[in-house]
């Protein structure tokens, strides 16, 4: 008998008919003898409608408030859910974060789980009950709910799998597991049975969406094996986990991009001691973001400071650069918002010498011009114009030989509709 955390994206639960079909996968995990915790996230579009109902209503809504609008999405799910298994014969008792013991931080719409008490999570399981959980959400010091930010369900799941000293959090949601690319971009992408965790929390930094980065820390930490799996097929997934001999070691584990930056240039900059710590300084101050950074070489005593940080913080920045402008002496800014960021992960890359350099020749090949660099141990990341997001990871992709000879069914676009369709969605 192993003891499962099953966390379930918003997509898996997103009518009645699908929570019906989560149910009869909860229950058939139960039925092959096995104790079994439920984590939901909530139903469908339910927290952006949630969003969009509260900005019509004030356009900066408080923190404290949003996050006890946000959080009933899950708590809707988690009734319906365990309704939906008393019908199917199983006694259910549904649990908010709260009730769950998710203790965080007090930061509004991105706390911290700072401690896990599951003992009623373990009682319930002890009577016979399958607890079904509400994800994204915990309540802090004050007593007050608290979110976990985007994709937080995932985090909540493997932090009660924690708790419970479960085998396995497995992870279900509407892909089948962790690719080299997203297989939509590049259509040769290939599903990977296993991958580590350093790999994989640099691919989930870095534009893959399979799981929250956050997630993957804790279950790094904690050591805790996650299967990202698909909720809609039996085929096992990937799992998630610390690197063993067995494993494979390829030099680059896969490709990531994220077309959800923003690119700004500050120029005529004064080329002196201390002005970009008083620029970055400012924009940390204003909770904002940064990733990559670049300071041109000075010219007659002016340089210009590039860095790019999330769109989400764009409006944070822009108030920040406008007031510190004139402390600095600086002429203007600018913003390129039609970017992205291509990234190559692989845990071989730190004993592979080259890999730059086959990056940079596959990309100047296909004339992609690269607008900024950053490097870890085992990650490089480029910037590139927008348009050239999917021409970008499927050259890397195919250079670096992660291609399979099956074509992912699913996309059927060219290089050039999908680049569109793309930037059309940010």
């Amino acid at each position: 008998m192993s003891l499962i955390v099953a966390k379930f994206g918003g997509t898996s639960v997103a009518s009645p008919e699908r929570i019906q079909m989560v149910a009869k996968r909860v229950a058939a995990i139960k039925g092959a003898g096995n104790e079994v915790v439920a984590v939901v996230s909530a139903m469908g579009k339910t927290t952006d409608e949630l969003v969009s109902l509260a900005r019509a209503l004030n356009t900066d809504p408080p923190a404290r408030e949003m996050d006890r609008l946000l959080s009933t999405g899950e708590q809707i799910s988690m009734t319906l859910l365990a309704m939906a298994l008393s019908t199917l014969g199983h006694q259910a008792m549904s649990f908010t974060g709260r009730q769950a013991g998710i203790e965080t931080d007090g930061t509004h719409e991105k706390a911290k789980i700072v401690k896990v008490s599951a003992k009623r999570i373990r009682k319930a399981l002890d009577q016979g009950y399958i607890p079904v959980i509400a994800g994204f959400q915990g309540i802090d010091f004050n007593g007050d709910i608290t979110t976990l930010g985007r994709g937080g369900s995932d985090t909540t799941a493997v932090a009660i799998a924690w708790g419970i000293k479960a085998d396995v959090c497995e992870i279900y949601s509407d892909v089948d597991g962790v690719y080299t690319a997203d297989p939509r971009v590049a259509p040769r992408a290939q599903k990977l049975t296993t991958i580590n965790y350093d790999d994989m929390l640099e691919l989930s930094s870095v534009g893959a969406g399979v799981l929250q980065m956050r997630a993957v820390e804790f279950a790094r930490k904690y050591k805790v094996v996650i299967h990202a799996r698909s909720a809609f097929t039996d085929t096992s997934g990937t799992y998630i986990k610390e690197a063993t001999s067995k494993m494979e070691e390829a030099v680059i584990t896969g490709i990531a991009h994220d077309t959800s930056e923003v690119k700004i240039t500050i120029r005529g900059v004064p080329d002196t001691t201390g002005i970009a710590a008083k620029v970055f300084s400012a924009l940390a101050n204003n909770t904002v973001n940064t990733d990559m950074i670049i300071q041109n070489i000075s010219e007659v005593g002016l340089t210009d400071i590039t860095f790019t940080c999330p769109e989400a913080d764009l409006k944070r920045a822009q108030e920040t650069i406008e007031s510190v402008l004139p402390e600095i002496g600086a002429r203007e800014y600018d913003v390129d918002e039609d970017i992205a960021k291509v990234s190559i992960v692989g845990t071989g890359m730190k004993s592979s010498p080259g890999i730059a350099a086959k990056m940079f020749e596959a990309l100047g090949e296909k004339e992609i011009n690269i607008l900024a660099i950053s490097t870890s141990p085992i990650r490089l990341s480029v910037v590139v114009d927008g348009a050239q997001t999917v021409a970008a990871v499927r050259c890397l992709h195919t250079a670096f030989g992660l291609d399979s000879e099956n074509i992912f069914k699913e996309s059927q676009l060219s290089a050039e509709e999908l680049a569109a369709k793309l930037q059309k969605g940010r």
